[in-house]
């Protein structure tokens, strides 16, 4: 790409057209976002460590009422839930498809002396195993796919749950997702960041489809040295409560519990989603 396709580009893109999600699976992208995962700086890709904490002290004295169990993480990032419940005495597997994140969690697995399972897959198409206590899915993960995906995923974790286990899910709120969209486009430059390593300018763009209840981001990045440019694009969709309910006992779940938080960290972008096999 040049310029002049910045120039040309579509007005308002349609949802997942322009990509499914920022390329987490591209080798160099997933060495960058490890650094912005591990960041104490902010909570924007992985929560700051105090944080993980106390999600991981819910989770373990409220939801699993400190009894060892069966644990599934989906897109479990650099294992930083996972390490923190192993080390409770729960038994731990995580799937993601980010190849820097996956090496530095295995790493630390087996500094630690952890035994935690875990797997590069897509989590839409892989088999997650049986008899899991809890599957959880962390920080909005589930909102970046599509309707019928998130179905897909709810069933499958539905089937490796045993009987009386819980789907937990972190799920953005409906107010959420359309501001991302409704989001006034702004611009940056850096030396060096997320997007490259090189110096160069990000073009961001947000777009709200009322339509469908979806916000696209679209990032377009200049390298400030050749003018060559890259575009990365994803799409988040919105639900209100009752469309989550409704996907949720679709799936086969039969009590769906909304929680405001993990227990008394408040965050108002987020449900906190119960929901039980």
């Amino acid at each position: 790409m040049n310029l002049l396709d910045i120039i040309h580009r579509t007005p308002e893109p349609e949802p997942w057209a322009e990509g499914e999600k920022i390329a987490w699976d591209d080798p160099v992208f997933s060495g960058r976002i490890l650094a912005e995962h591990l960041s104490q700086e902010h909570d924007e890709a992985s929560r700051r460590s105090e944080l993980i904490d106390a999600h991981v002290d819910w989770i373990h004295s409220a939801l699993l009422k400190g009894k060892p169990s069966n644990v599934l993480d989906l897109c479990f990032g650099p294992g930083l839930y996972t390490s923190r419940l192993t080390k409770l005495g729960h038994r731990c597997t995580g799937i993601d498809f980010g190849p820097a994140s996956i090496r530095y969690a295995k790493k630390i697995a087996e500094k630690e002396v952890l035994d935690i399972a875990y797997a590069q897959a897509d989590i839409r198409h892989v088999d997650y195993g049986k008899n899991y206590d809890l599957v959880t899915v962390i920080f909005g993960e589930i909102n970046v796919f599509k309707k019928d995906e998130f179905l897909q995923i709810a069933q499958k974790a539905k089937t490796a749950l045993r009987e009386g286990g819980t789907l937990l899910l972190e799920a953005h709120t409906f107010e959420a997702v359309e501001a991302i969209g409704d989001s006034a486009p702004f611009w940056y430059s850096e030396e060096s960041g997320l997007f490259s390593d090189k110096p160069h300018f990000c073009l961001i763009e947000n777009f709200w489809d009322e339509e469908v209840q979806v916000a696209t981001v679209r990032y377009h990045i200049v390298d400030a040295t050749m003018g060559a440019v890259s575009k990365q694009a994803w799409s988040t969709q919105a639900y209100t409560e009752d469309e989550y309910e409704e996907i949720l006992h679709k799936a086969g779940f039969k009590e769906i519990i909304f929680h405001d938080s993990f227990g008394e960290v408040e965050d108002e972008n987020f449900w906190l989603i119960e929901a039980r096999n």
